[in-house]
């Protein structure tokens, strides 16, 4: 069951001990520090909107105090601003996942062709599928092109600087 509770942290006197370039830091310390004392916990994770309104106005300036929900899921406190929602990171994983068994199945059928092609003992020819592939042709193709046309005019001036020293 989750516990929530919204709070009103005071900072000012926290970040005054601080020197000016760390008072944002100081900030962040005490908000973590508050919330462990009063949800007696230690496993505290502050939100992104938080983090962004403390440093809002720069590292040295953070507001001398500021509202904050508090929600205790288990062990572990999360803190962020009322107006927010909490974010949580499980769809990413899951696309993790899902990329790392599409992954292995193609690695895995790249294996059983080359296991039909050995038994046929066909000499193998790679084949050009993927556009990077010919992207990297294109811009090597380029590069060619590049090199011949900056060359041409080095030669003309060689030519022109010899006719001028055989003319002297």
């Amino acid at each position: 069951m989750a516990d929530e509770k919204q709070f009103t942290i005071p900072l000012r006197k926290e970040f005054s001990k601080a020197p000016s370039y760390k008072k944002s830091e100081r900030a962040i310390k005490a908000i973590r520090e508050f919330i462990e004392k009063h949800m007696k916990t230690d496993d505290v994770k502050i939100g992104k909107n938080l983090n962004l309104k403390i440093f809002e106005r720069g590292r040295k300036n953070p507001p001398p105090r500021i509202k904050v929900k508090a929600v205790k899921e288990e062990k572990l406190v999360r803190v962020e601003l009322p107006e927010f929602p909490f974010e949580t990171k499980v769809e990413k994983k899951e696309k993790k996942k899902e990329t790392k068994e599409k992954t292995e199945e193609v690695k895995h059928e790249h294996k059983h062709d080359e296991t039909k092609q050995e038994s046929k003992k066909l000499p193998v020819t790679p084949v050009k599928e993927t556009a990077t592939e010919n992207k990297e042709e294109v811009k090597k193709e380029e590069k060619l092109e590049v090199k011949e046309v900056t060359e041409k005019p080095k030669e003309k001036k060689l030519d022109i600087d010899k006719s001028k020293k055989t003319n002297k």
